[in-house]
């Protein structure tokens, strides 16, 4: 290297070096080959290729497989308070353009899509529910979420707290502990609740950010849902896994003529009939707490003729997307059993590691074994407040499909 630099630095082997070259930000511990000072858990530190280049700087963390997460590759760069208001101002500005006034719910920052690698930031109205996932950045978070604030403030963003989310294993994977509460913003005071409504395609939600799922609410699919609630006026239609209601809250308001929305928990359920209460559609859905490996099976053919699958990730690694696939395949070839001709089918999956590719696989996998054909009407991924890097396959997560079964 020409230039000093003032950082510790790993050196990494061939294959590690071409990942990074191609723009992947990880560096895992099995890519090190050398290392020149000693790295800080947390701290900044350099990573160089098997020829000694320099590729970047990132987050060190000697708990992690993920030994090194990167956030630039300019060696000019310098890393103090402008570096990450240039960034957050980066991320915001793109929400504002891509989602509009949807922006008032939405991801506002999608960890390494958005080059903050570990952290994930959700916007409810003038809450923000964060999930701090690596080590770098939670040693800067009390500069790091202070400033975000002020970003939205002077753009006029009306901001209550920042509520943290931080009740996630892995963080002790990477050596930090688990909890959730609210962050202390200087000159505001706590609000007084952990929930708060707010409004997505013409639909009023209440969302528990303190104990609901992830950060309380699923973004990603919002603009899925309208997608859905197209095909819906006139249908008896049946929402698997529907966590919040939220897809069958978009097909009865769109016109269902009766919705049936499943969910395996009794508080999910509980939470929902809220949700459709608040919406005057309780006269058009029913809730069942049931567990829908159960329920598909029992399915008279023609009892719905629009069957939605929203399930959770059945599988969070690659050792398991096995296991996984057959999960999919077993709910996606009995709605397909269940569906007239004629019928429609919406389904999709959240897990990374189930690539598009097997995935699609399995769908006609499926549809063969059913003895049905797929008329594809849409494939969709997430919404563009989670960004997808192509050069990050990770951040590539969501497919979402619309057929008729035929």
């Amino acid at each position: 290297m020409k230039t000093e630099r003032k950082y510790p630095s790993v050196r990494i082997d061939a294959r590690g070096t071409k990942k990074a070259q191609g723009g992947h930000p990880w560096v895992f511990d099995n890519e090190i080959t050398e290392q020149e000072g000693v790295p800080e858990d947390g701290g900044l530190c350099d990573v160089l290729s098997h020829k000694g280049r320099y590729l970047g700087t990132g987050y060190y963390n000697g708990h992690s497989k993920i030994r090194v997460r990167m956030i630039s590759n300019n060696a000019n760069d310098t890393f103090g308070e402008e570096f990450y208001r240039r960034r957050l101002q980066y991320a915001w500005e793109y929400r504002k353009t891509v989602m509009g006034p949807d922006a008032e719910n939405c991801r506002l920052i999608f960890g390494e899509a958005d080059h903050f690698p570990g952290l994930t930031v959700d916007r409810f109205g003038e809450v923000l529910v964060t999930q701090t996932l690596s080590l770098g950045i939670e040693r800067i978070k009390s500069m790091l979420f202070p400033l975000m604030v002020r970003i939205l403030e002077e753009d006029g963003q009306r901001i209550s707290g920042i509520f943290e989310r931080n009740d996630v294993k892995l963080r002790e994977l990477e050596g930090m502990e688990q909890g959730k509460g609210w962050f202390p913003l200087a000159g505001k005071e706590f609000p007084s609740e952990a929930w708060t409504e707010i409004e997505e395609n013409g639909i009023r939600y209440l969302v528990d950010f303190e104990n609901g799922q992830k950060t309380g609410f699923f973004l990603d699919q919002k603009y899925n849902r309208a997608a859905a609630a197209r095909l819906a006026p006139g249908r008896n239609v049946l929402d698997c896994f529907t966590h919040t209601g939220s897809f069958g809250l978009n097909c009865a308001k769109a016109g269902a003529k009766h919705v049936c929305s499943v969910d395996v928990s009794e508080s999910a359920i509980a939470c929902a009939a809220e949700n459709a209460r608040r919406n005057g559609l309780s006269n058009v859905v029913e809730y069942k707490a049931a567990n829908v490996f159960d329920l598909l099976p029992g399915l008279r053919n023609g009892e719905y003729d629009y069957i939605i699958l929203d399930p959770p990730a059945f599988t969070k690694s690659g050792k398991t997307v096995d296991s996984a696939e057959r999960g999919y395949k077993e709910i996606n070839y009995r709605a397909m059993k269940a569906l007239p001709r004629g019928g429609y089918l919406a389904t999709c999956s959240c897990s990374h590691f189930m690539a598009d590719g097997r995935f699609r696989g399995m769908l006609k996998s499926a549809a063969a074994d059913a003895g049905v054909e797929l008329r594809l009407i849409e494939a969709r991924q997430q919404g563009p407040d989670h960004p997808v890097l192509w050069n990050v396959p990770e951040t590539d997560y969501l497919k979402f499909y619309l057929f008729q079964v035929v």
